[in-house]
């Protein structure tokens, strides 16, 4: 069962959500897919023990060959490539791979090198199999390391994807093909916005869902209202606790530290399993 954890706004409490949700349950995959700052590692503590690059396909331009008609140019909608007079400039950083440019030209002109974008992490801790994309600095494609990750997903294992914050496409890469997207929020006004986004972004991917309210009794009751109104399934609510925010701050899972927490994300996890195999039938 593979299941998302995602939000509508960053600092919600989604690697919160997901790594203690990762060390409640046997059998784990964990992928890291907010490949822009990946921190789950601060909490499950794996020991990376290999690494594999993660590289695009960008275009090349014989010149020898290329007659500069353009239609290159043209067809490119990201403008990762300018047909001047007497030569072809390339912009790596803007090119999606599609391979459009190939298909359209007239010449055969066209070829492509391997471009590094960053790079996958693979580690081990007891029953935790971890994986989590880094991307270069500089980079603005996240896309092509995630999906590099989700290759990496092992069906016979329960996989839980650590998505990025927002409802960009890097979130809609991680959280396509989930079983269950668990939405985490927080009970204030800002919160209830980003969820509506969120729970519109699920709904657009046909994935089953439910939500989490992490620091319930911070703000007000809206995001319940909300919930109940479109009959959406509120999975737990973590209290705005010192206890816990403490462990956090040092990088310490709740659950191995109160152990009414981890029995409650194994019935999380159990609901969702009796769900998902409730739709599947």
């Amino acid at each position: 069962m593979i299941i998302s954890v995602a939000s509508g706004k960053g600092g919600t409490g989604k690697t919160t959500i997901s790594t203690n949700l990762a060390l409640s349950i046997e059998n784990i995959q964990f992928f890291d897919c907010d490949v822009e700052e990946p921190d789950s590692n601060i909490f499950l503590k794996t020991d990376i023990i290999d690494t594999e690059e993660v590289n695009i396909l960008v275009p090349e331009i014989n010149k020898d060959k290329c007659t500069f008609c353009g239609k290159c140019s043209d067809f490119c909608r990201y403008n990762a490539l300018a047909v001047l007079k007497d030569n072809v400039l390339v912009f790596p950083e803007l090119c999606h791979s599609c391979g459009g440019c190939d298909l359209v030209c007239p010449e055969n002109a066209v070829s492509y090198k391997p471009r590094n974008v960053g790079k996958i992490e693979h580690g081990k801790k007891k029953d935790i199999d971890f994986y989590q994309g880094v991307l270069n600095i500089g980079e603005i494609q996240a896309i092509p390391v995630i999906k590099s990750l989700k290759k990496k997903i092992d069906k016979n294992k329960n996989v839980v994807l650590d998505a990025p914050p927002g409802t960009s496409c890097p979130v809609i890469e991680t959280v396509q093909g989930s079983d269950y997207c668990i939405l985490v929020t927080e009970p204030t006004p800002f919160g209830l916005n980003d969820l509506k986004i969120a729970v519109d972004t699920v709904r657009l991917l046909e994935v089953p869902f439910g939500v989490i309210i992490n620091r319930d009794g911070v703000g007000d009751n809206g995001v319940e209202i909300y919930c109940q109104e479109e009959k959406i399934h509120i999975l737990a609510k973590i209290p705005e606790s010192t206890e816990i925010a403490s462990l956090y701050s040092n990088g310490k899972p709740f659950v191995n530290h109160l152990n009414e927490w981890k029995k409650e994300f194994q019935k999380i996890f159990l609901e969702i399993k009796k769900e998902v195999e409730k739709r599947k039938n």
